[in-house]
């Protein structure tokens, strides 16, 4: 924290004598959270005990503003309560860079945007900023914007390296390259977006040892519809390319769809239903193929219950996935409140591990997820939930761990944004 102290100290007296032409808000978030996990991500295992911790977000954000010109500094602070001595003379975790990056718009209908930035997208399903996780997501990319009435156009592009280098060697924090377009529009009540996203990821081939990039494509469309009390989205892509499976090098086809129905039946309470198909592979394929697919960027926990057993870091290349889902919401002066439940299915053939000759039952588990939220404050939030799986035998063998226990998570949440300085009239 006193590097952030020093950093907001810095830039104040920088600004102390700035111009009436300049608008610059800073603001602050601290987010901490405890957690309680007794089954989170994956079933508990025999002879395991639950666990609870409290991490926290700690953000600084400036955001400038001079005519044509805008940028955005966020610096952040990731920790979990304890995981340095109350003597420590330096943070485990310092101080991290999460957004900084200029925007110059040219005129009302081009712009183009450099630096460290967030690359968020529709419902977020392909691309988002994952804001659940303490650290968020954000990308090292140049973003040129294009919107005339009624359209947009952005064109993103990002190449990758690990440091300054005299000669090319490999590379694998992330992605080495990646290029997309991303198009919206609407008509009256529907809106519609089409996306295409190019990814490639460097390896080394074996036995050549030479440096080679497998390019995965990303690409469809996400609708929006809402009229009176009713509305809803489908999410439809498919992926293609190339892809590295152990050390042969396959081909992918894989496909994605996801719909939202949802109504209100008073001013407080909305209800809705919903359904997800991620493809997969069946055990027994003995194709080369890469047929399940990745929802590469997307705030994964945002989807397919929030005890994150599927897509959060985990569940990539697997029998893939079918997610039947309700949600109920009633919302009243400060409150709301959520109940979500899921059916959770494979889009694939899993092999029973004790019988090679059967498949599995593809019902995976019901997760019952429930959550409330309170406006304390105008600057300040609290947000709580409780989550119960209840898996079945087949999730067993996918999510090693025992079924039986009672698998469960609880979480508490305190958001603290308050604005600390702004020039805008």
């Amino acid at each position: 924290m006193k590097s952030l102290q020093k950093i907001g100290l810095s830039l104040f007296l920088m600004i102390g004598t700035g111009a009436f032409a300049q608008e610059l808000d800073a603001n602050l978030q601290l987010r901490p959270r405890y957690e309680y996990r007794n089954g989170f991500k994956e079933l508990m295992k025999d002879g395991s005990l639950p666990t609870s911790f409290v991490s926290q977000r700690s953000r600084l954000n400036f955001n400038f503003k001079q005519d044509k010109l805008k940028a955005k500094l966020t610096f952040q602070n990731i920790r979990v309560w304890g995981d340095v001595a109350t003597t420590a003379t330096a943070d485990k975790n310092g101080v991290a860079l999460f957004e900084a990056w200029a925007q110059y718009d040219f005129n009302a209908k081009w712009s183009a945007k450099v630096g460290r930035q967030v690359l968020s997208y529709d419902n977020q399903r392909i691309m988002g900023e994952i804001d659940w996780a303490q650290q968020g997501q954000s990308h090292d990319a140049a973003l040129i914007s294009f919107k005339p009435t009624n359209h947009q156009l952005d064109l993103g592009f990002a190449v990758n390296s690990d440091a300054e280098k005299l000669y090319r060697d490999l590379y694998t924090t992330s992605y080495k390259h990646m290029q997309y377009a991303w198009y919206h529009t609407s008509f009256s009540n529907l809106n519609m977006s089409l996306l295409f996203l190019n990814v490639g990821f460097q390896y080394k081939e074996v036995p050549t040892n030479e440096l080679e990039v497998d390019n995965m494509q990303t690409f469809g469309t996400y609708l929006s519809y809402k009229k009176n009390k009713f509305d809803s989205n489908l999410g439809v892509y498919s992926q293609t390319g190339e892809g590295k499976l152990v050390t042969e090098n396959t081909s992918i086809n894989a496909l994605y769809a996801g719909l939202n129905l949802s109504y209100s039946i008073t001013d407080k309470f909305k209800a809705g239903l919903g359904y997800e198909y991620l493809s997969g592979k069946d055990q027994d394929d003995t194709d080369s193929k890469i047929k399940s697919f990745n929802p590469i960027f997307g705030t994964n926990h945002a989807f397919n219950g929030f005890m994150d057993y599927f897509y959060v870091g985990n569940y990539k290349n697997t029998v893939g996935l079918q997610d039947l889902f309700a949600k109920l919401t009633y919302t009243s002066n400060k409150w709301q409140f959520n109940a979500m439940p899921h059916a959770f299915m494979t889009a694939a053939d899993v092999i029973d591990p004790t019988d090679t000759t059967k498949k599995m039952d593809s019902y995976l588990g019901t997760e019952i997820d429930l959550t409330a939220s309170y406006a304390f404050h105008k600057d300040i939030n609290i947000t709580g939930g409780y989550s119960q799986m209840f898996g079945s035998d087949t999730m067993e063998v996918l999510k090693v761990g025992n079924k039986g226990y009672d698998n469960n998570w609880a979480w508490v949440m305190i958001s603290v944004n308050p604005r600390i300085f702004t020039t805008a009239k």
